[in-house]
């Protein structure tokens, strides 16, 4: 006999992750109305950007033989336009297609590529060094998860997060989407668990607090092999 519908215990699946990133660009939940894609305040504003830029081009240019590059959830470029010239190769990669072909018109280098992947699932380019900045505090632990396992890859990895100021607990589960763990009074950290990602260094390289007192930015490279 046919259980009756409101008998059937039915479970709300989260959307993909592809979905949901796709969504906040059509419906321009990071802001930006006026533009075609547009990743929010962190990818734009001079006063979390521009120290970044000076961090990240120091360390770059440290280097005799210039560095290949992925930058992983690239966004609208707004940042790594600013980076590319200072790699070998710079392997931009996001989720979105749409995004990707907009970046691909509208930024042009001889040492650039653009690729449409989903870093939690498909093979990453190869590089010497991984760029992940504001793009973990978005997803799953599940998702965050299968990255960290593709990173011991590269020699560094250089990952920006949005946390709470202070002491918190790290790694609360969300599900992947607009928003972040902040709400939570939680944060990623990669080296606790259920990441538990093995190094060989850590490095501070740039702490940013944000005026309105909902955390800080913090971006930090793991020396990996």
């Amino acid at each position: 006999m046919k259980k009756k519908e409101s008998e059937t215990k039915r479970i709300k699946k989260p959307w993909p992750t592809k979905d949901v990133m796709e969504q906040i660009y059509e419906m321009k939940l990071w802001g930006g109305s006026t533009l075609d894609f547009y990743s929010g305040i962190g990818s734009h504003h001079p006063e979390i950007i521009s120290p970044y830029i000076g961090v990240v081009t120091s360390f770059l240019t440290s280097f005799k033989n210039p560095l290949v590059v992925c930058d992983l959830g690239c966004g609208d470029f707004n940042v790594g336009k600013e980076l590319v010239k200072h790699t070998k190769k710079y392997v931009a990669v996001d989720i979105v297609a749409d995004l990707i072909a907009h970046n691909k018109e509208k930024f042009i280098a001889d040492n650039l590529e653009f690729r449409c992947l989903d870093i939690s699932l498909d093979d990453l380019p190869p590089g010497d060094c991984v760029l992940l900045r504001q793009v973990l505090q978005h997803l799953s632990n599940a998702e965050v998860e299968r990255i960290v396992n593709k990173l011991a890859d590269f020699k560094y990895v250089i990952v920006t997060e949005h946390v709470p100021e202070g002491d918190f607990v790290p790694n609360k589960e969300i599900i992947s989407g607009q928003g972040i763990r902040l709400k939570k009074q939680s944060g990623i950290n990669l080296l606790a668990p259920p990441f538990n990602f093995k190094i060989k260094e850590e490095k501070q390289l740039l702490t940013v607090p944000l005026h309105d007192g909902k955390g800080v930015i913090v971006t930090k490279i793991y020396t990996v092999f």
